[in-house]
């Protein structure tokens, strides 16, 4: 993403003028707009014109629109963004107050204004404009007959391939047909990772698998390399890491992500930060429970006793469409950083965004035990009782 400009004034409102250039821009771009923003982009309209005998005739003409936004609809498969709302800017060929839905494009640049900027949606801006946050991770999740390759961004994991090929099992004496099936699903992955991997910029690639395929896998591709002399591999062979996973399915990916030996190679990227601060609630709400809370209300709480160490908080949130739930969440965040705290803000779009979703969307790992929070509850509970 780049920032072209940006126009704020002393009580946070104003208006930023950005080109998306990555489709991983796209999803940056669904989490700053909310309904009610104006968004002024170029667009393409569908404008019926009266020639001088009197036929009408339909042209396509592209137009600048400046839209009150009311629905915003992300693809986040083929990062897509679009925009509906309201013309509220004069315009020769759309009347104020017409409906029109922006197509978002990559590389043409749009101006977002908002009422109040506030400091997660400025933060956002800060990551999406800075390139050292591109897709530096790659996986393959894997078992027999089928793998998944993965970009893991610091924003979202997005399945490239997913590979099925059904594998016969072994017969007595002639495993010949299976072989021969697993050969071609190896083959097929590997030619989804030389099309979907770009080497440039991923700086490792997880190879994950129960059992003995991921080693049976690589000891396959770069022989493969070896006997076709294919450089790109070869070249690139120190970036692959084997690790274990359960299974190959996408959920699969965050055991990978869990292993040390892939958490030490992987210590700058955020993905990898927010998998080992899940799990390290999940272990604090094992060992210690009165150190890890979940729930807006018990983690507010906590926070009013300044116990935050660590608050764990999903994107999702910052996207509700009520201003005053929205702003409670910022405030929440603001806080916990006045007070020295860690603010992890989850991809709902990550396979961990989507556990501390089933967690209601925010936790916290507390710097001492905060044991009185249940007791209160309990008591307010038996007085409305």
């Amino acid at each position: 993403m780049k920032l072209v400009r940006k126009d704020l004034e002393k009580d946070n409102a104003g208006q930023v003028t950005l080109i998306p250039e990555e489709p991983e821009d796209m999803w940056h771009t669904y989490n700053l707009l909310q309904v009610g923003d104006s968004l002024r982009a170029s667009t393409i309209r569908k404008v019926q014109t009266e020639s001088a005998t009197g036929s009408v005739g339909s042209n396509r003409i592209r137009t600048t629109l400046t839209l009150c936004v009311e629905a915003i609809d992300f693809d986040s498969q083929a990062c897509q963004l679009r925009v509906k709302g309201t013309n509220i800017q004069e315009n020769e060929y759309v009347k104020m107050g017409a409906y029109h839905t922006i197509e978002l494009e990559p590389n043409r640049q749009f101006t977002l204004a908002k009422k109040q900027w506030d400091s997660v949606v400025l933060e956002r801006i800060e990551q999406a404009c800075d390139p050292a946050w591109s897709a530096d991770v790659a996986a393959v999740v894997m078992q027999e007959g089928l793998a998944h390759v993965c970009l893991v961004t610091p924003s979202m994991t997005l399945t490239r391939a997913k590979v099925e090929v059904n594998i016969p099992r072994k017969r007595k004496g002639n495993c010949s047909q299976h072989d021969r099936a697993l050969e071609r699903f190896y083959e097929q992955v590997v030619q989804a990772i030389q099309r979907h991997i770009n080497f440039e910029v991923v700086k490792c690639v997880l190879v994950a698998s129960p059992g003995f395929v991921r080693e049976q896998f690589c000891d396959y591709m770069f022989q493969q390399a070896i006997k076709t002399d294919n450089k790109l591999l070869l070249e690139n062979r120190s970036k692959f890491l084997q690790v274990h996973s359960s299974s190959g399915h996408k959920y699969a990916l965050k055991e990978a992500l869990c292993d040390p030996a892939v958490t030490s190679r992987l210590s700058d990227t955020k993905a990898a930060g927010e998998v080992k601060a899940l799990d390290d609630f999940y272990k604090m709400l094992q060992h210690e429970p009165d150190r890890a809370f979940y729930g807006l209300k018990h983690v507010e709480k906590a926070n009013e006793a300044m116990a935050i160490d660590t608050l764990l908080i999903s994107d999702e949130l910052f996207r509700h469409q009520d201003v005053a739930t929205r702003a409670r969440y910022v405030k929440l965040v603001d806080s916990v950083r006045e007070n020295m705290g860690t603010v992890r803000i989850f991809s709902s779009l990550h396979v961990s965004g989507e556990q501390l979703g089933q967690l209601t969307g925010v936790a916290a790992i507390l710097r001492f035990p905060v044991a009185e929070l249940s007791d209160q509850e309990d008591e307010s509970s038996s007085e409305e009782d």
